[in-house]
């Protein structure tokens, strides 16, 4: 029997947590860049749970040799956050249920004995933050990829 290789697991669904940075940055590379509607964003505060329902491109898809041979690829993506305390907005159209929103980073900022903040910056100025008792995230895909409808890598002019 041999050890897993990291190409053994290239088609499977992703299924990551997060409960420390180093985690989370993991995490936050492979959902950048995902986009959702501003009412596939949920926060069940009897659970103290927030999520998104995310259309994720797949970053960790191949090499960029065999890659360019086929169509680039999204898959939808639950991203849930547990042990959450509060949730804020900014730069996020509340009336408008049309609206697409473009995750870009996320970053931890720790508090007092594993409390801390959450950020979620998405593109346009817009924010989520976070107050969780806990760094407590999960990553998980939910349906099989599908061919991104841009046809091309997300770009970010400087």
């Amino acid at each position: 029997m041999s050890d897993a290789r990291f190409e053994d697991g290239e088609d499977a669904p992703l299924a990551l947590l997060a409960q420390n940075v180093e985690d989370l940055q993991i995490l936050a590379a492979l959902t950048q860049d995902a986009v959702f509607p501003v009412t596939d964003m949920r926060f069940d505060a009897k659970r103290r749970e927030f999520s998104l329902l995310l259309n994720r491109f797949r970053w960790e898809d191949r090499d960029a040799a065999e890659r360019a041979a086929r169509a680039y690829e999204r898959v939808r993506s639950v991203l849930m956050f547990r042990d959450v305390l509060t949730v804020r907005t900014q730069g996020i159209p509340q009336g408008d249920k049309d609206v697409i929103l473009s995750l870009l980073s996320i970053a931890f900022v720790p508090g007092e004995d594993g409390t801390g903040q959450v950020l979620l910056t998405l593109a346009g100025d817009g924010a989520v933050e976070l107050q969780v008792e806990a760094l407590n995230a999960v990553a998980r895909d939910v349906t099989r990829p599908y061919r991104a409808a841009s046809k091309q890598v997300p770009m970010h002019k400087d």
